[in-house]
């Protein structure tokens, strides 16, 4: 019982400045979240840390990794209201999972390599190495915690959701682009 007044209190001030400061509190709990994911990618492989992988990742999730979900997440209940659209469920599902996913991997997979310092040349080949697998497990894994987020997260929780569950997809890009730089080398 003792633990559970801190954790209380934690939650209390996390949903207080998501309130207050939606954008700013989802763009550093995705900092967070995208620096602890490229770290623990790195300890589970065993691999000697690299701090400017995760410094990409803190970046990324600090700029973009809260931002556009956010204005993603108001789209769609804009576009698809619960009491005016049919099936709002699912056209919001695949709006996002044919339109916005396509999109934010390509971004994502470019960015993370432009904010290690790599070449646009080598960002861009790195793109189209890892394009079309990442897609592809993404609609395969992540599809269904969009259908969990969109069916029963409140919306101003979405970004938060999607973030926990970012932690392991934020492990296996890292993952996976790491592979992918050890099969250049």
């Amino acid at each position: 019982m003792a633990l559970s007044k801190p954790i209380m209190n934690l939650l209390s001030s996390y949903l207080q400045n998501l309130y207050l400061h939606p954008i700013k509190t989802k763009a550093i709990t995705s900092c967070v979240v995208g620096s602890v994911g490229s770290l623990a990618s790195q300890l589970v492989a065993g691999e000697k840390i690299k701090v400017d992988t995760i410094s990409a990742f803190a970046l990324y999730g600090l700029f973009f990794g809260g931002t556009i979900p956010h204005y993603l997440y108001e789209i769609t209940e804009r576009l698809f209201p619960e009491e005016v659209v049919a099936f709002p469920l699912v056209k919001k599902l695949l709006f996002e999972r044919l339109l916005f996913a396509p999109f934010i991997q390509a971004f994502s997979l470019y960015t993370l390599a432009r904010l290690e310092g790599k070449t646009h040349n080598s960002a861009t080949k790195q793109l189209f190495a890892l394009y079309w697998p990442i897609l592809e497990a993404n609609w395969k894994w992540l599809t269904l915690f969009q259908v969990i987020n969109f069916a029963f997260i409140p919306p101003m929780l979405r970004v938060l959701f999607m973030n926990l569950v970012g932690l392991g997809w934020a492990m296996f890009l890292a993952t996976k682009r790491r592979q992918q730089q050890q099969k250049k080398e």
